[in-house]
């Protein structure tokens, strides 16, 4: 009997041992809130975790952000969208690759009203500039995000420092979900990525403004944090994450995501050069 007691006890142990195990098989992938608000990541996340038992906990933070919690050694992957930035974190020794993996392109929306006349149109240095022209307000991520290094780079082709320009340009510090509830309330023009404008609810009477011009691409690539660097990261959990992404099981579920009827990204990870 107390042989039999001893044996069940063991397998007890056993079985709950690997339960603790398994429940604490995660990842930490530090992303961009547009991958996030968007509702991305409710749509893949649990595909994988169904496919590979491992749990990805994102922190949803802007691109520069997300690129300092892995450079800190405080994620496994980092989930972005600002290429130079991501190629500068991988020279610097902090991220093994950087893989290209989807896209989708930003695009100017503002009030109904259109105090800058821009409505319809596809060159985003004349929307910039007609928006500084009329002192129209334009509320800006000013979070070091990769929405908010792409906005800055904008304005530097279009002649402008808008920060001279004076009240009518408001740093937000923000996500892009909380930037646009800004404009919203405030009448705005803003730059967003167009995923996070299509699955946000409080619109109010903003449209689209100005799209389709190719300056407005924006292209997600992925890093595995550099584990010669931080011995703690789970490299192989990491890189599994990584495969699945640019798999074609992975491109397919994230070419399946949509909002109403929308496709918000478009898997490109056998592009060269984006």
């Amino acid at each position: 009997m107390k042989k039999t007691l001893a044996l069940l006890a063991i397998g007890l142990s056993l079985a709950l041992a690997s339960t603790v195990q398994a429940a604490d098989r995660f990842i930490t992938v530090a992303s961009t809130t547009s991958t996030d608000n968007s509702g991305l990541f409710k749509h893949l996340l649990p595909i994988f975790t169904a496919k590979t038992g491992i749990e990805v906990r994102v922190v949803a933070q802007g691109t520069g952000q997300a690129l300092k919690t892995g450079a800190n050694g405080d994620a496994d992957v980092v989930f972005v969208h600002a290429r130079a930035a991501e190629e500068k974190f991988v020279a610097d020794g902090n991220g093994v690759a950087r893989i290209p993996v989807m896209f989708n392109d930003f695009v100017i929306v503002g009030p109904a009203a259109d105090p800058a006349g821009i409505a319809g149109g596809k060159d985003v240095t004349a929307g910039l500039q007609a928006i500084s022209g009329a002192s129209a307000l334009f509320a800006s991520r000013g979070d070091d995000s990769g929405t908010h290094k792409a906005e800055l780079q904008l304005w530097k082709a279009a002649g402008i420092d808008p920060k001279q320009g004076g009240g009518w340009y408001r740093e937000m510090g923000s996500g892009m979900g909380a930037t646009l509830n800004t404009a919203a309330q405030l009448g705005a023009y803003t730059l967003s990525d167009r995923a996070t404008w299509i699955a946000f609810k409080n619109k109010a009477d903003m449209k689209v403004a100005v799209e389709g011009d190719q300056r407005l691409f924006n292209q997600y690539g992925v890093i595995l944090v550099n584990p010669a660097k931080h011995p703690h990261v789970k490299q192989a959990d990491g890189q599994a994450f990584i495969d699945w992404l640019v798999s074609p099981a992975g491109q397919k579920s994230i070419a399946a995501f949509t909002v109403n009827g929308q496709q918000l990204f478009f898997p490109n990870a056998d592009a060269k050069g984006v």
